[in-house]
């Protein structure tokens, strides 16, 4: 669990980030959960958005992806949403210092 200061540093972290992933009318399955949670690893902090086309809103895609991947929820602002979960192999952001 994050917490305030670190996801104000994180949500700081992510602005600047480009969007990798885009839910659409598809939503939410198991091959988007793999691959962001495969982003996850590789990078511990990743900005996604949700389309027009999709059923869901970015905060119930976003609390949706978190739980199913074990992520925590940074920010939703509008369509996009940070994502951020602790490298198992190797650790970029090091919460600790934040």
């Amino acid at each position: 669990m994050l917490n305030s200061k670190q996801r104000a540093k994180l949500r700081a972290m992510g602005n600047p980030l480009d969007t990798i992933f885009q839910i659409g009318k598809g939503g939410i399955g198991a091959e988007t959960v793999k691959q962001i949670a495969n982003a996850l690893e590789a990078r511990e902090l990743i900005k996604a958005r949700v389309l027009e086309t999709c059923d869901y809103t970015a905060r119930e895609a976003a609390d949706a992806l978190a739980e199913a991947i074990g992520a925590d929820v940074v920010a939703v602002t509008g369509t996009r949403f940070l994502l951020y979960k602790e490298s198992v192999n190797k650790k970029r952001i090091d919460l600790e210092k934040l």
